[in-house]
C-alpha cells in the first residue's frame, strides 16, 4: 500500500479476539487485508497500529494510514458477527474522525480470513445455526463429499443447485447420509398426459363371436392406443409396430387380432416374450382368460443345455413362448403348424447387445417358416414396445405400420438420493413402509418393486425389509413365482425384490419403484431399460401417482469393466433421451445367426440374412463357418447342428469341445458355461 492511499469502495471490519480484521475492496476485489489494534485514550478508542498481511508475513503500518483509508472509503461496514461491544468501540473510534459505519450481515468464514462477503436473506446459507455465503457453503459441501467418497460433476452440480435453493447446508449433508427429504430428493415429475383419441366402442368391433362377447363382458370402450390400432387395421390383418408407455393396453391389441384370426380359422397365434418368467406369467393369463375358447400351450427352454418343459403342444391354437423357445423349435425342425398371427412383445430387445441379434435372427427365421407354412390368410405381425427411440425407422425395417401413442396414465415423481451399499437397505425399508402404510384414493395400499442387479442381492434385501416381501427372479421355479404374483395382487406383501433382467414385463401393480442399483448384472442400464423399469410405477386403476427412487452410491461401480460410476449413470439416465433401436453384429453374432439361418433355410440363408434389421457380413460369416467346420456347403455339419441347437457362440462351442477333448466331467464343463451367466 503506497503512502498516497487510493480511493476504495469498501472498508470492512470484523472482530477477531481483541483486534479487528480489516479488508479493503476496490471495484469488488480485495486490495489487501490486515489486523487493526485499538487503544483507549482520553478522547475514546483510537487506532494503535495496523498490521498488513502479505502471505504468511506481516508489515507494520502507521495508525494514521488506517484513518486515511477510512476517510477515502465510500462505505465502512462492520460484520454483524462482531459483538455489540466491538461494534460500539468501532463506532466511537470512527465518530472521533467524523466518520460513520453500517453493520452488515456477512459470511463469518470469509470475514475470519479477511474477505468481505456480504450476504442477504436470498443468498445466506444456514450452517450449524449461522449464515455463510454460497461459496463457503459449497466449499464445506466439497469437504463433506471428499470425506464420504468421490462424486462426479453432475452429482455435485445437483447438490450445489439444491444447496442454493434450500439454503441449508445440513439438509444437503443429510442427503449424503440417506435422509429422505422429499423436497430435496425430488428430481422432477413426469406429468400425466392424454392424447385426444376417440375411443372405439367394443360392441362395434365385429370380431368372431367368441372373442367379441368376451371383450364386451370386460370393457365398454377400448383404450386410446387400442382404438388407434383398430382404426389402422389391427383387426384387419395389418402388420403394426405399437409403441406406447407401460400400462396403456398394448397387449390387448395382439390378443384381439390373434384370437380373432384363430377363431376364424386363419392360423394359430404365437405370443413371444424375452424371458421365461414373462412367458409363464402370460401363459397363465391366457389360460385364465381364453382357455374356454382356445387351446393354449407354452414353449420355453428351461436352460441352454436343458429340456423344453412338458407343456408344449405344437397343435395348440395359441403358443406362448420365449424368443429362445420358439427359435429352438425352428433350429431343430419342429413343426409349429400354420401361423396366422405373431405378436412379439418387448421388440426393443433388438437393440440389446447380447440378445438383439438373436431376436433379429428369430424374426427372419420365423418369417421364412411362415412363408413356407402360411395361415389361411397369410401371417399378421404385431410388434409391441414401450421404449423405442427411432420408431419410424424401426417400423420401416420391420415392414410394419407405426402406431405411436404417448399417453402416460398417471404422473410419476422421480427422486434421487445418495447412499452407500449398507445405507441403501435402511432407505428401502423406510420407503416400503411409507408406501404400504398409505392408501390411494382408489383404496389400494402402496406397494413397491425394488430392482437390483443380482439374485443374491434380491434375497439379502428381502430378508432385511420389516414388512412382508419376497424375492422374485428367474432362479425361482414357476410355482414360487406364481405365489409371489398372487400375494402381491392380493396386497398380502408390501414389496417384491427383483433383478433388472426381469424388468421388461413383470406385471406387478406397484405404486413405487426403487432402484437399489443402476446395473443389470455387470452392465449399466440403458435409457431404454431405465424407462421400461420406472414405467412400472403407478397404474391408473390403482394409484393416483407413481413414485420412483434412485438410490445412488457415489463413485461406485460393480465391475472393473464399468467405465462410469453410479452417480454419473444416474444423471445420464434421468436426462437421457431414448436411444434408437439398432441391431449390431460383431463376428461372433454374425456367425451364430448365419449358422442358424443355414440350419433353418439352407440355400435361402442369404435371403434370411439380407432381410434382418441389422447388417450382417454374410460372406465373412460363411467363410468362418466353413473354417470352423460348422457347415458343409449350405448344410450344417453335425457339429454345426449341435452348436446352433444350444445357442452357442463360437468361443463357447470351442470351450466345450476343449473340455470334452481333455476328458473333463460334463458337470465341470456345464459349470464353466453357467459361470458366464452368473449375473443374468
Amino acid at each position: 500500500m503506497s503512502q498516497q492511499v487510493a480511493q476504495v469502495d469498501t472498508l470492512f471490519l470484523h472482530e477477531r479476539g481483541d483486534d479487528y480484521r480489516v479488508a479493503v475492496q476496490r471495484d469488488g476485489d480485495r486490495v489487501f487485508h490486515g489486523v487493526l489494534e485499538c487503544k483507549q485514550t482520553d478522547a475514546g478508542p483510537r487506532p494503535r497500529r495496523l498490521r498488513i498481511k502479505d502471505g504468511s508475513s506481516e508489515e507494520l503500518r502507521s495508525p494514521d494510514q488506517f484513518v486515511e483509508l477510512a476517510r477515502r472509503a465510500e462505505r465502512i461496514h462492520v460484520s454483524q458477527q462482531t459483538s455489540p461491544a466491538g461494534r460500539e468501540e468501532i463506532r466511537e473510534m470512527l465518530a472521533g474522525y467524523q466518520l460513520e459505519c453500517t453493520v452488515v450481515r456477512t459470511c463469518r468464514f470469509c470475514a475470519s480470513s479477511g474477505e468481505y462477503s456480504p450476504i442477504t436473506s436470498n443468498t445466506a446459507i444456514d450452517a450449524d445455526g449461522e449464515s455463510i455465503c454460497p461459496d463457503c457453503a459449497k466449499a464445506e459441501l466439497d469437504r463433506e463429499l471428499a470425506f464420504s467418497g468421490g462424486i462426479t460433476s453432475d452429482a455435485r452440480d445437483r447438490l450445489e443447485d439444491l444447496l442454493l435453493e434450500v439454503q441449508d447446508l445440513e439438509r444437503i449433508s443429510n442427503l449424503l447420509k440417506g435422509n429422505l427429504d422429499p423436497d430435496l430428493t425430488k428430481f422432477d415429475e413426469i406429468s400425466a398426459t392424454t392424447d385426444d383419441v376417440d375411443p372405439v366402442r367394443v360392441d362395434s368391433l365385429d370380431l368372431h363371436p367368441g372373442i367379441q362377447q368376451h371383450l364386451e363382458g370386460r370393457f365398454e370402450h377400448l383404450l386410446p392406443v387400442q382404438s388407434l390400432a383398430v382404426e389402422h387395421g389391427a383387426t384387419d390383418g395389418e402388420d403394426q409396430l405399437v409403441v406406447s408407455a407401460t400400462a396403456t393396453g398394448k397387449t390387448l391389441i395382439g390378443e384381439m387380432a390373434g384370437l380373432d384370426r384363430v377363431l376364424n380359422g386363419k392360423g394359430k397365434m404365437l405370443f413371444l416374450v424375452p424371458l421365461v418368467a414373462l412367458a409363464n406369467q402370460k401363459y397363465e393369463k391366457f389360460q385364465e382368460r381364453y382357455g374356454d375358447m382356445v387351446d393354449v400351450t407354452l414353449r420355453v427352454g428351461s436352460s441352454r443345455v436343458g429340456g423344453d418343459g412338458n407343456r408344449f403342444d405344437p397343435s395348440a391354437d395359441v403358443i406362448v413362448g420365449t424368443y429362445e423357445g420358439i427359435d429352438h423349435a425352428l433350429r431343430t425342425g419342429k413343426n409349429l403348424g400354420d401361423i396366422g398371427t405373431v405378436v412379439i412383445d418387448e421388440v426393443h430387445t433388438l437393440g440389446e447387445e447380447e440378445r438383439g441379434h438373436r431376436l433379429d435372427g428369430l424374426i427372419s427365421r420365423l418369417k421364412y417358416y411362415c412363408e413356407e407354412n402360411p395361415g389361411a390368410d397369410g401371417t399378421q405381425w404385431i410388434y409391441l414396445s414401450a421404449t423405442v427411440g427411432n420408431p419410424g425407422q424401426l417400423g420401416d425395417q420391420l415392414g410394419a405400420k407405426l402406431i405411436e401413442f404417448e399417453e402416460r396414465p398417471v404422473p410419476i415423481e422421480r427422486h434421487v438420493t445418495f447412499a452407500d451399499g449398507q445405507e441403501k437397505t435402511d432407505i428401502e425399508n423406510k420407503l416400503v413402509r411409507r408406501a404400504f402404510d398409505s392408501k390411494s384414493s382408489k383404496g389400494y395400499r402402496g406397494q413397491t418393486i425394488i430392482f437390483t442387479n443380482s439374485r443374491r442381492r434380491c434375497h439379502q434385501i428381502s430378508r432385511k425389509l420389516a414388512y412382508d416381501s419376497a424375492p422374485y427372479h428367474a432362479g425361482l421355479d414357476n410355482r414360487k413365482r406364481n405365489r409371489v404374483e398372487r400375494q402381491f395382487a392380493d396386497q398380502e406383501i408390501a414389496a417384491v425384490v427383483t433383478t433388472a433382467a426381469l424388468a421388461a414385463g413383470v406385471d406387478f401393480p406397484a405404486s413405487q419403484v426403487v432402484f437399489d442399483s443402476l446395473a443389470m448384472g455387470i452392465e449399466w442400464l440403458t435409457v431404454q431399460d431405465f424407462s421400461q423399469m420406472l414405467g412400472r410405477a403407478g397404474r391408473p386403476d390403482y394409484h393416483d401417482k407413481g413414485t420412483v427412487y434412485l438410490l445412488v452410491e457415489p463413485d461406485c461401480s460393480y465391475h472393473n469393466s464399468m467405465e462410469m460410476t453410479e452417480d454419473e449413470v444416474a444423471f445420464k439416465l434421468l436426462k437421457g433421451e431414448m436411444e434408437p433401436v439398432i441391431t449390431t453384429y460383431d463376428e461372433s453374432a454374425a456367425v451364430e445367426e448365419t449358422l442358424a439361418n443355414v440350419t433353418v433355410g439352407g440355400k435361402a440363408a442369404k435371403r434370411l440374412n439380407d432381410r434382418m434389421v441389422g447388417e450382417v457380413p454374410t460372406k465373412h460369416a460363411l467363410g468362418k463357418l466353413l473354417e470352423y467346420d460348422f457347415i458343409d456347403g449350405l448344410r450344417p455339419t453335425p457339429l454345426g447342428r449341435a452348436v446352433t441347437r444350444f445357442f452357442l457362440a463360437p468361443d463357447e462351442a470351442f470351450a466345450i469341445l476343449d473340455g470334452v477333448r481333455k476328458g473333463d466331467h460334463p458337470y465341470d464343463v456345464v459349470a464353466d458355461m453357467e459361470l458366464r451367466d452368473e449375473y443374468e
